[in-house]
């Protein structure tokens, strides 16, 4: 099977993100690609290890040369990315907090979107900055979980 590649341009539209976002993600090592000539290539499979999921056929594929056969609906994807920074806390509480929000991203079952969670503890200022990528549905339920750990 020959290998699947993508422009810079199609994985910036892929991901919603800018030209040059990609580029710089490419230039930092970030993003593996293949140069071509004067052109970046970004091979489908360290494409989905960059993202944590299934990417797209590339235009051209197989699929792509036979519209009559493509009558099914694209699936609708949302996702959500979430900043939350927290003020004043303990090392005790950040500590209970990065557990729970990292068991949180990790036990879940087959089957489900991907969810990634990163976090950030400046112990000079006391402040936690926590990330969260993923669905609106988990979304939701990571940060219904902060709450919890912050309210009590």
């Amino acid at each position: 099977m020959p290998d699947r590649f993508y422009s810079v341009e199609q994985v910036a539209e892929h991901l919603g993100l800018h030209v040059r976002t990609i580029r710089n993600y490419v230039r930092d090592g970030r993003l593996h690609a293949v140069r071509i000539g004067k052109q970046y290539r970004i091979a489908h499979e360290d494409l989905e290890a960059f993202t944590g999921r299934p990417a797209p056929a590339p235009p051209g594929d197989a699929d792509e040369r036979r519209p009559h056969q493509q009558k099914q609906q694209k699936q609708q994807h949302t996702e959500v990315c979430s900043i939350v920074e927290i003020d004043a806390i303990t090392p005790e509480r950040v500590d209970r907090l990065t557990n729970l929000l990292m068991s949180v991203a990790t036990d879940r079952g087959p089957g489900h979107a991907p969810l990634r969670i990163e976090t950030a503890h400046d112990k000079e200022r006391a402040r936690l900055k926590v990330i969260v990528l993923g669905g609106l549905a988990d979304t939701a339920r990571v940060l219904e979980c902060m709450d919890g750990v912050l309210a009590t």
